[in-house]
């Protein structure tokens, strides 16, 4: 899958999809960093990473605080990555429209173009994925996201990408076709989307 240099491209799916197993695949990570990896120019940045930065070291903050510093920590080392001129793999669970406006600003802010990756698993499959890793999510939070998810979903195949330069759709079996991730402006090459599962602004 290719990109342009120094864009910025948020992985994205329901909790369990396989997020973080593909940028493992892809990317050698361990599943057990605190950091952001990079190799040559490009910066993976899993939301776990942050999350793993900062376990056990807010004991004393409720949830919904620790929820919001690890995403605070998240957002800001995509910030910082593209403040260094680096193509940035980023993954993050949550795809509402602010979030991905969010993004999309922090893209502009920086010169960069904003892709969205959208692995496409269905809910049963991502329930057993967070059951095979051990980390459930609540069924009041994961139906949230199943709403999100599926107006995400409906406005892509709609063509309509938006906040985004442009997005494409992948399913499990098609993820595994990946091969790697490139960031140098060449025509996409690879794998086929169906029908409706690229788009970009017209």
């Amino acid at each position: 899958m290719r990109y342009p240099p120094g864009s910025l491209v948020i992985l994205t799916g329901l909790p369990g999809a396989g997020k973080t197993t593909l940028l493992q695949r892809l990317y050698g990570l361990h599943g057990a960093e605190s950091l952001p990896v990079t190799m040559g120019r490009v910066v993976v940045i899993d939301s776990f990473q942050s999350r793993q930065h900062w376990n056990g070291r807010l004991p004393w903050a409720p949830t919904p605080v620790r929820r919001a510093v690890v995403f605070v920590t998240h957002v800001s080392r995509i910030r910082q990555a593209l403040l260094l001129g680096h193509s940035v793999v980023a993954h993050n669970r949550g795809c509402s429209r602010y979030v991905l406006r969010g993004f999309a600003w922090l893209a502009r802010r920086h010169r960069a173009s904003f892709h969205l990756l959208l692995l496409d698993t269905p809910p049963e499959v991502a329930l057993a994925g967070q059951q095979a890793r051990g980390r459930l999510v609540a069924p009041r939070t994961f139906a949230r996201h199943q709403r999100r998810w599926q107006s995400l979903l409906a406005r892509v195949r709609g063509g309509d990408p938006a906040p985004a330069t442009g997005a494409r759709i992948v399913d499990r079996a098609e993820a595994d076709l990946v091969a790697a991730i490139v960031f140098d402006g060449a025509r996409p090459t690879g794998i086929r989307p169906r029908a409706g599962n690229e788009s970009s602004p017209q």
